[in-house]
């Protein structure tokens, strides 16, 4: 079982977070159900890069970027060339160390 370390943030996860997660699964998914309220504005289709995640570690073992994620990670805030979008990352069976970004293109968040 995969372990995913988020690095503190200073809203959704000030002291860090170590998740274990399910194989098969997406990233935002198990951020999810771990209690960090990571944006996910089109309910993980893909849609609005508002769950844009830096890849600190690990990246090497993802999958690459299909075309979607490639495209919706040009609208996202702060893109760097670890960036990746939650809802798209399915978890092997490396560990990640993930980063969230300290903006979100979401201009009204929903709770």
């Amino acid at each position: 079982m995969p372990r995913v370390q988020v690095l503190p943030h200073p809203e959704l996860c000030p002291d860090g977070q170590v998740v274990e997660a399910r194989r098969g699964t997406s990233l935002c998914e198990n951020l999810l159900r771990s209690g960090i309220a990571l944006e996910h504005a089109c309910e993980m289709v893909a849609a609005c890069a508002t769950c844009h995640v830096y890849i600190r570690e690990g990246g090497t073992s993802l999958a690459p970027p299909e075309d979607d994620e490639s495209d919706q990670l040009d609208h996202a805030w702060g893109l760097q060339a670890q960036s990746r979008l939650a809802c798209c990352v399915k978890l092997r069976d490396i560990d990640l160390v993930i980063e969230l970004p300290r903006h979100t293109r979401n201009l009204a968040r929903e709770h």
